[in-house]
């Protein structure tokens, strides 16, 4: 049994070497590079910082090889990490760092610019070049005689991920050592990852999904590919890509692969080595969805959900059944050791197929909170009320869910996007099944104007269907009480800095149509 996740490292370095574990369009590295790298780093970080533990180490860079060596650099050092966003605005990351007030911050090229009025210490992780050189920490001891992670145990923290916040503030997610280390036993069990697995990484290092990328190469022994985020624009370059670096496993948002759906690219380009296709974060629709199935009909596809305050996934449903377009798609069943508790209004599991409920959930897989936020994490993170005999943290998502007659769960909504209109409970997410299922239609998001009471239908489409057609092809798929009050098209539709629809952003558009 293994106690902290640089145990992964230390023993997939043994066993391949000179393998190259991570590449982006510059640079790779090997498992022994990246394991001698994070002991210059862990040498680097003591030497500025003293010996410190469980300490918060910021890594100010933007998303490539080196974020990958910076850590597990800090894992090294008995530390934990938070990756900062450099594409945000510069308001935000320093809230950020302003809130993780880390005891150092590793950088590659340009050091972090303080705005807060405080010093931060900074270490540019190309001094650990000459570490490596030598073969020495800075004191002169040999680099691997300094091993501060031995004496991590699996419930200390191993990153913080900062996800957007309804009061403005980012909300730091904490995840242990034990969270990760049981969600990539569980992902090489469940899809068999292994040395011949090639991953190609879409999602951002400060977003929860880029997690099974991670840590299934350091456990496996497997290599990921890290995409330029460009080629998501230039999808001929994204296959070219994929194809030149063997890529044959990805797990992307879904409006990622939806854009590639409907930009024909399928039609035009192959991928001959791609045989597993996952997706979370977002409702994947089945119109996309199908013609990915009809184009790689022998590969493996999964759809898995979780939020970021379980380890990234808690349940998953390995598609095994042809869908209508218009059909959504189950998230399926429980990951191994999760238990998924469904409770109605009155806080009881619901009883029947059907039954709505709120999602919550308990297990290995739970944060161990907000960073440096009692108030909410105590809000989310509550007691168990169908547990009598003993306290047990629940989590509870926010998402509104249900059982079909298979005994999978169905993700109707979330509970902030249930609405009360004309008398009638509606998810907006019903909505947006129905419109993702309509020709002519790429993606779509439904709204709620609670100032005027009315439903607003968002879409981007690449052909000439006009608001009227839309609004007549949902009339046939909604009950009336449902149907949009207005329908709006879009050039595009926004997307948040994890590629997931920005709602907050369409809100605003809402304001402009008043």
């Amino acid at each position: 049994m293994i106690t902290n996740v640089f145990e992964y490292l230390e023993a997939t370095a043994d066993r391949f070497p000179e393998k190259i574990a991570f590449a982006d369009a510059d640079k790779s590295v090997t498992f022994s590079e990246l394991r001698d790298r994070a002991y210059a780093i862990a040498a680097l970080i003591h030497d500025a910082c003293g010996d410190i533990t469980n300490q918060p180490i910021g890594v100010y860079m933007y998303k490539g090889v080196d974020c990958i060596i910076a850590f597990m650099g800090i894992v090294c050092s008995g530390n934990f990490y938070s990756p900062i966003d450099r594409h945000s605005p510069a308001a935000r990351i320093s809230k950020i760092i302003e809130t993780l007030d880390p005891a150092v911050i590793l950088y590659n090229d340009e050091p972090y610019e303080k705005d807060d009025g405080k010093e931060y210490k900074s270490i540019n992780i190309s001094d650990a070049d000459a570490l490596l050189s030598s073969g020495l920490t800075p004191s002169g001891a040999p680099l691997r005689s300094h091993k501060a992670y031995a004496g991590l145990i699996d419930t200390d923290p191993l990153y913080v991920l900062f996800t957007s916040g309804s009061t403005g503030m980012p909300k730091g997610v904490t995840i242990s050592h034990r969270g990760v280390i049981d969600y990539a036993e569980w992902l090489y069990d469940t899809f068999a990852f292994d040395e011949d697995t090639v991953f190609g990484n879409q999602a951002p290092f400060y977003f929860d999904n880029s997690i099974l990328d991670i840590y299934s190469t350091l456990r496996n022994g497997a290599m990921t590919q890290i995409i330029p985020e460009r080629y998501f624009t230039f999808q001929k370059e994204l296959f070219e890509f994929l194809r030149s670096r063997k890529v044959n496993t990805i797990f992307w948002v879904p409006s990622a692969l939806v854009g590639v759906a409907n930009n024909g690219t399928l039609d035009k380009e192959e991928l001959p080595k791609l045989d597993k296709i996952l997706f979370c974060g977002e409702v994947m629709p089945n119109k996309q969805l199908n013609v990915w199935r009809r184009h790689y009909a022998n590969a493996l596809f999964a759809n898995l959900y979780g939020p970021t305050e379980i380890t990234d996934v808690c349940t998953y449903y390995i598609i095994d059944r042809e869908f209508a377009d218009d059909e959504p798609l189950p998230i399926g069943f429980a990951c191994r050791n999760t238990d998924i508790i469904v409770l109605n209004d009155k806080d009881e599991r619901v009883s029947s197929p059907g039954e709505k409920g709120e999602l919550c959930v308990r297990g290995t897989c739970l944060s161990l909170g907000y960073f440096k936020d009692t108030e909410k994490t105590d809000r989310a993170f509550v007691v168990n009320p169908v547990n009598r005999f003993y306290q047990e943290k629940i989590y509870r998502t926010g998402d509104i869910v249900e059982y079909n007659e298979h005994g999978e769960l169905m993700y109707l909504s979330r509970k902030d996007f249930q609405i009360k209109h004309q008398g009638h409970r509606i998810e907006l997410g019903e909505i947006d099944t129905a419109g993702s299922s309509i020709d002519g239609i790429n993606i779509c998001c439904t709204l709620y104007d609670n100032d005027a009471g009315r439903i607003i239908f968002f879409y981007v489409s690449g052909t000439d269907i006009t608001d009227k057609e839309v609004y007549k092809e949902l009339k046939s798929r909604v009950p009336a009480y449902m149907l949009p009050a207005k329908i709006c098209r879009l050039d595009e539709m926004p997307l948040n800095i994890n590629g997931k629809i920005d709602r907050v952003a369409l809100a605003g558009r809402i304001k402009e149509l008043k």
